[in-house]
């Protein structure tokens, strides 16, 4: 069966560095690393790439539409494909986190991420995979919307990256089912 992996993030250049969407510089790691073009597809109101990984089928989406609005082009994806929500990994930013710090978690509540919670509307659950790649938080609830939207600093930049790194390296467990390990590995690889 085939797996969905989904990263959140905002269309347009403007947002392309951004530390909101970090997400989709995980699913565009995943694509450059599998040598799998990025196609536009109207109908899901996504970007789509497809590869093979560790003996499985991979989709994966970058929707283009804004991150409080992401969760219909993921919905639509998976239904077309039908891949069902515990075959889904969405990769995201976690202000909660420091940066340069990746987790892999199946379920749970939304954080008060939008991007997770209209994913969960649509869904109709939130029993799916998440990678939560930390962003780190500017101090005060006031800033949060500046801070997402604007782009880390070079120090960050790069602990992202790694984060990232480490985060595909662990990737073909966690395809295998083996996502304990994966878990295992990938939380006790950060520097």
């Amino acid at each position: 069966m085939d797996w969905l992996l989904a990263g959140l993030g905002n269309p347009g250049a403007e947002y392309a560095h951004t530390r909101h969407n970090v997400g989709f510089w995980f699913v565009r790691a995943v694509a450059e690393k599998a040598g799998s073009p990025w196609l536009r597809e109207a109908r899901f109101k996504a970007e789509l790439a497809q590869c093979s990984a560790s003996g499985q089928r991979l989709v994966l989406c970058q929707p283009q539409d804004f991150m409080n609005r992401s969760g219909g082009p993921i919905q639509a994806v998976a239904a077309f494909y039908r891949i069902p929500p515990e075959r889904i990994l969405v990769a995201h930013d976690d202000l909660d986190l420091p940066p340069g710090t990746a987790r892999l978690k199946f379920g749970g509540g939304h954080g008060g991420h939008n991007g997770l919670r209209d994913l969960d509307r649509a869904l109709g659950t939130a029993a799916y995979w998440r990678l939560r790649l930390g962003i780190g938080h500017p101090g005060h609830k006031d800033r949060v919307v500046a801070y997402v939207l604007g782009a880390p600093d070079r120090d960050d930049r790069e602990q992202v990256d790694a984060a990232i790194h480490r985060a595909l390296a662990v990737l073909p467990d966690f395809l295998q089912g083996r996502s304990d390990a994966a878990q295992q590995r990938l939380h006790t690889l950060e520097s």
